[in-house]
C-alpha cells in the first residue's frame, strides 16, 4: 500500500506471525534504510487483486516460482525434486517474467501427491543459496504437453517427440539417483561457483543470498525454514545437461523499461547488467523513449538479469525489464542521445564483460541491488575525499560512508561504498563502474569495478 507506506506479510500459520511482531518489539527492522515499525493486521488473508476467495484451492497442479534462478532450471530438474513426493504427470516451464512452472500430479490419489509436494518443497532451495521455491496451487486443472524437451515433459507419454535428450525419460530417471553437490558441476570451481567472493579481496564464504536469519540448508539438506524436507527426498538434482541442450530464456535479448534518457547511455546501461552475464550489445529504441534492447551472452544471463533488476527503482523511474520477442540486436540507423553518445554500442569484445571464461565467471557473485557497493581495482592510496570528486564530477550522489580495506593486495585497492538507498547505489552503478581512475605511479590509470554486496553496512 505505497500510499500508506504501509505493507501486509501473510505467513503460513499465526505462529509465524507472532514470531515476526515479538521480534520487532526488541529489534528496530529497516526497509530500504528507513526503521520500519511490525504490527497485527485485522486482516485473516491478503487478497490478490482479481482473485476469488477460491483461487488457491488444493489442485492436482502447482505453480512453481523459481526466485534467483542462477542455475539451470529444466523438466529434468524440477522432476527429480518433485517425483518423490508423488508421480509428477506433466511439467511445463515458462520463462516470460523470471521462471515460473506448473506440475501436475494424478487426481487418483485425491491431490495428496501435490499437496506434500507443497507442504515439503515450498521454500526450499534447489542448490545452495539460490533457486528457491515459492508454490502455490495453480488455477488450471490439467496441463497440455506437445512434445517432450527441456521446458515441457508429458510422463504418461515418453515417446511424444520433441527436442530434449532422446534418452531421457522418467524410467531412466528413476533408475538414476541424483548427483551430490550444493550447485551444478559445470558451475562448480574451488569456492563453489558463482557464489565465489573475491577471496583475493578479503572476503570469507559467501552467505545465503536472501536477507535475515538462515534456518537451515535447502532441499536435499539444505533448505530454509522449518525443516519439513526429510532425507526421503534425496539430495540436489543432477547438474544441468551440455551447453548444446539450450539456455533458458527464448532469447538472449532484454527488453528494458523506465530508463532516464537525460541521464542513461549505452554505457551506463551496459555498467548495470555486466553485473549478471557478458553484455553483447546495447540499443535505445528511438520509438521507445526510455526504451533499450540489451542482448546478453545467454539465456541465463537474461535469467539473472530479469530476476535481480526487474521492478527496482533508477533516477525515479520503475526499470521494467522482461524477455524481448527479437532473437538478436541488429545495429540498424543509430541516433545521438542526450549527452551525443550513439544509440547503440557493440560490447562484444569488451575487456570489462565479467563472465568469458569459467575462471572469470566463478568470481562473480550474484546479488540484488542494496544500498551498499563493493569496489576493487582502485589506486592503493584511494581515499574518501577520491570519491566524494568523482560522484560530484559525474553527477550523483556522494556516498554516506566509505570503508577501504587495508592491507588486501600490494597492487590495487578494494572497499565499501554505501549509500542512504537502493536506488542511489544502483543509479550510482550505472555512472562509477568502470570509471578510470589516474594512476599517481604511472601512465596507465585504474579501471574502478562494482558489484553489490552483502554487506548491510559500510563501516
Amino acid at each position: 500500500m505505497p500510499k500508506k507506506r504501509q505493507a501486509l506479510v501473510e505467513f503460513e500459520d499465526v505462529l509465524g506471525a507472532c514470531n515476526a511482531v515479538n521480534y520487532a518489539a526488541d529489534n528496530q527492522i529497516y526497509i530500504a534504510g528507513h526503521p520500519a515499525f511490525v504490527n497485527y493486521s485485522t486482516s485473516q488473508k491478503i487478497s490478490r487483486p482479481g482473485d476469488s476467495d477460491d483461487s488457491r484451492s488444493v489442485n492436482s497442479v502447482l505453480l512453481f516460482t523459481i526466485l534467483n534462478p542462477i542455475y539451470s532450471i529444466t523438466t529434468d530438474v524440477l522432476y527429480t525434486i518433485c517425483n518423490p513426493c508423488g508421480p509428477v504427470q506433466r511439467i511445463v516451464i515458462f520463462r516470460k517474467n523470471g521462471v515460473q512452472a506448473m506440475v501436475e500430479y494424478p487426481l487418483f490419489d485425491s491431490v495428496q501427491s501435490a499437496q506434500r509436494a507443497k507442504a515439503s518443497l515450498n521454500g526450499a532451495d534447489i542448490y545452495s543459496g539460490c533457486c528457491t521455491l515459492k508454490i502455490e496451487y495453480a488455477k488450471p486443472t490439467r496441463l497440455n504437453v506437445f512434445k517432450n524437451d527441456q521446458d515441457t515433459w508429458d510422463y504418461t507419454n515418453p515417446n511424444l517427440s520433441g527436442q530434449g535428450d532422446p534418452g531421457s525419460n522418467p524410467n531412466k530417471r528413476q533408475r538414476q539417483p541424483p548427483l551430490l553437490g550444493d550447485h551444478p558441476a559445470e558451475y562448480g570451481g574451488p569456492h563453489g561457483g558463482y557464489h565465489s567472493h573475491y577471496h583475493d579481496e578479503g572476503y570469507g564464504p559467501p552467505p545465503p543470498h536472501y536477507e535475515g536469519r538462515r534456518m537451515g540448508p535447502p532441499v536435499g539438506g539444505h533448505r530454509r525454514g522449518p525443516s519439513r524436507y526429510g532425507p526421503q527426498y534425496g539430495h540436489p538434482p543432477p547438474p544441468p545437461p551440455p551447453p548444446e541442450y539450450g539456455p533458458h530464456a527464448e532469447s538472449p535479448v532484454l527488453m528494458v523499461y523506465g530508463l532516464d534518457q537525460s541521464k542513461m547511455n549505452c554505457d551506463r546501461v551496459f555498467n548495470v547488467f555486466c553485473l549478471y552475464g557478458n553484455v553483447e550489445k546495447v540499443k535505445f529504441m528511438k520509438s521507445k523513449p526510455g526504451a533499450a534492447m540489451v542482448e546478453m551472452a545467454d539465456g541465463y544471463a537474461v535469467d539473472r538479469a530479469i530476476t535481480h533488476l526487474n521492478n527496482n527503482f533508477m533516477f525515479g523511474q520503475k526499470l521494467k525489464v522482461c524477455v524481448s520477442k527479437q532473437p538478436a540486436i541488429m545495429p540498424g540507423q543509430s541516433y545521438g542521445l542526450e549527452d551525443g553518445s550513439s544509440s547503440y554500442k557493440d560490447f562484444s569484445e569488451s575487456r570489462n564483460n565479467r563472465f568469458s571464461t569459467p575462471e572469470q565467471a566463478a568470481k562473480n557473485r550474484i546479488q540484488h541491488p542494496s544500498n551498499v557497493l563493493h569496489f576493487f581495482n582502485a589506486p592503493l592510496e584511494v581515499t574518501e575525499e577520491n570519491f566524494f570528486e568523482i560522484c560530484d564530477e559525474l553527477g550523483v550522489k556522494r556516498p554516506s560512508s566509505v570503508k577501504v580495506f587495508s592491507g588486501k593486495s600490494e597492487r590495487s585497492s578494494s572497499g565499501l561504498l554505501e549509500w542512504e538507498s537502493k536506488s542511489d547505489a544502483l543509479e550510482t552503478l550505472g555512472f562509477l563502474n568502470h570509471y578510470q581512475m589516474k594512476n599517481p605511479n604511472g601512465p596507465y590509470p585504474y579501471t574502478l569495478k562494482l558489484c553489490f554486496s552483502t554487506a548491510q553496512h559500510a563501516s
